[in-house]
């Protein structure tokens, strides 16, 4: 049987609009005695994310939390803070194909939110990336109290853009995430790569194709 076609896009950022060329960080970190991808690990821990995705700890608190974290790695609290503002100012890049599907998806006047774990910082990143007009609506974890895959955070995504759940389309590239939209009753979709875009085109008609 043939699936509706959905009538909202709800996108992520990091892993899908935007990417980081991993070589940065290994070689910030081999430069500086740290294990490969030791920084995230520690970026990562519950404890000092979570506070900081959901708008309870700023990201100059969290950037500060890591340091401390990693003082005894790399000889004391002076050194760790210099590493984590290097490691921190590397924002990455935007994917041009992904940016080029959502321009298309508005272009044919289906609304398109911003859906994504962020820091309390998101918007300074957008302007960076010339990206504050690229949405419909951007949905910040930090905004709204909530983190994906909780459900308070899809149905959020969902009113943004004043669309039903069963009608919008999720795309992250993280399965849990992608899971809690199902879940929520949103239609979703694993992102791996550029190759994937076709998919989300089509789901929506824009390639002369129908979603499966």
């Amino acid at each position: 049987m043939r699936r509706r076609r959905p009538t909202a896009l709800l996108i992520d950022f990091d892993g899908v609009l935007r990417r980081h060329d991993e070589r940065v960080l290994s070689e910030l970190e081999a430069a500086n005695g740290l294990d490969d991808g030791e920084i995230v690990a520690v970026a990562s821990a519950p404890e000092l994310l979570i506070p900081a995705i959901l708008g309870r700890v700023s990201r100059a608190g969290w950037r500060t939390d890591i340091a401390a974290a990693l003082a005894d790695r790399v000889g004391g609290l002076d050194n760790a803070e210099k590493i984590v503002g290097e490691w921190d100012s590397y924002r990455g890049e935007i994917v041009p194909e992904v940016l080029d599907t959502i321009e298309m998806v508005r272009a044919a006047g289906i609304p398109v939110a911003l859906c994504t774990n962020a820091t309390d910082d998101l918007r300074e990143d957008l302007e960076r990336f010339d990206l504050s007009d690229a949405f419909d609506a951007v949905v910040s974890s930090a905004e709204i109290g909530a983190v994906k895959p909780m459900r308070e955070f899809y149905l959020a995504a969902c009113e943004a853009v004043k669309t039903p759940p069963g009608q919008c389309l999720f795309v992250d590239d993280t399965a849990r995430n992608v899971a809690g939209a199902r879940a929520a009753g949103l239609l979703a979709y694993r992102y791996t790569g550029p190759a994937g875009l076709q998919y989300v085109r089509a789901a929506f008609e824009l390639d002369g194709e129908s979603g499966d």
